[in-house]
């Protein structure tokens, strides 16, 4: 069935996980050309027979138009090129790719991470490693979304960033239907960092909520982490009216309060006593946050930029301090304001001295 009547679209969705299959079914069900490519045959097999990808969507019956293929060949024929790999993935993926890609062809991404080593953005792998790609026919694709709801149509909201208008709306038209909304923005660097950041602070809830904290701390770590994220994303060259939105605030809360979130999940483990390793093991999926805190601290560092919530999630991750302690270092920082960024720009309020 196609909710919606959109021009039709040849679409290679690179990446068969839970959000790009997702994301494929959705485009078949808006009446596009899709081919889903992914890494094994079993797995072609699968979602071409059986129309399920039974490891990453569990109970979902895919649309039956999404074709899935382990062969990029379907790249060089294609109008959209739609990326959803793990950032680790994302290098690798974009050298591979690059020949077959058009010089027409609009590519978006909707990876929510960052590059161990080096802190870059995917974007910015995207056009390091594609040279006849530029900048106005790139997009991000981002927002409030667990695939499991996305592949089920339940109402979702997304944002697509771009640098031209032009190409947001492309993705916007080829994803939006009576279910799936879908808003485009010009801040690519905010929409990449509230979506690889708000991972940290889900695991963060989770590892809280693992420790039985209850709602009141759930709810301070999710607005002082945004805070966190505002602050580097700021300093690296965002909005800050994009952390408020779909993609930093909306993202936010669907990451530390779903029992979807592979992020909260491994936090829930880690509260639980499990090592880093049993909790990674028993998601059985990426978890982007654990990768994406070592190199925001990394870059948080480099810029002088203080990130508290980060800092004690990243001392569990990597330095195994007990997750109680943890908190109770948090909770026995000295004493601050909560608004200080606002207070020293404005007039209004108290004056710094």
């Amino acid at each position: 069935m196609v909710i919606d009547d959109f021009p039709t679209q040849r679409i290679a969705v690179i990446g068969g996980g839970s959000f790009g299959t997702a994301l494929a079914s959705v485009c078949a069900n808006n009446g596009h050309d899709v081919s889903l490519i992914v890494r094994n045959s079993s797995q072609v097999t699968e979602i071409n027979e059986n129309h399920t990808n039974e490891h990453y969507l569990p109970g979902v019956l895919l649309h039956s138009g999404v074709r899935a293929t382990t062969s990029e060949q379907c790249i060089a024929h294609s109008d959209v090129v739609l990326l959803v790999v793990p950032s680790h993935a994302m290098r690798e993926t974009c050298k591979r790719i690059a020949p077959f890609l058009r010089s027409d062809v609009i590519l978006a991404h909707a990876t929510k991470g960052l590059e161990l080593g080096t802190g870059a953005r995917m974007s910015t792998i995207i056009l390091d490693t594609c040279p006849t790609l530029s900048e106005q026919r790139l997009a991000v694709v981002t927002g409030p979304s667990h695939a499991e709801e996305v592949s089920r149509l339940l109402p979702t909201t997304l944002v697509v960033a771009s640098a031209s208008k032009v190409t947001a709306e492309c993705i916007q038209d080829m994803l939006m239907n009576s279910v799936l909304r879908v808003y485009t923005n010009p801040d690519v660097v905010g929409a990449e960092l509230g979506g690889a950041l708000k991972n940290i602070i889900a695991l963060g809830c989770g590892i809280s909520d693992g420790l039985g904290y209850g709602d009141n701390a759930r709810a301070a770590i999710m607005t002082r982490g945004l805070v966190e994220i505002s602050r580097l994303g700021i300093q690296l060259g965002a909005l800050y009216h994009t952390f408020s939105g779909l993609t930093g605030l909306g993202d936010l809360i669907v990451t530390c309060t779903s029992r979807h979130s592979r992020n909260w999940n491994a936090g829930y483990l880690l509260g639980q006593g499990f090592s880093l390793e049993e909790a990674l093991e028993r998601v059985g999926m990426v978890v982007e946050g654990v990768k994406t805190t070592k190199v925001a601290l990394d870059i948080a560092s480099k810029a002088d930029v203080p990130m508290p919530i980060a800092t004690a999630i990243g001392d569990i991750l990597y330095a195994q301090k007990s997750p109680r302690i943890a908190v109770d270092e948090l909770m026995s920082r000295t004493r601050t304001h909560e608004m200080e960024l606002f207070l020293q720009e404005t007039t209004t309020g108290w004056i710094f001295p």
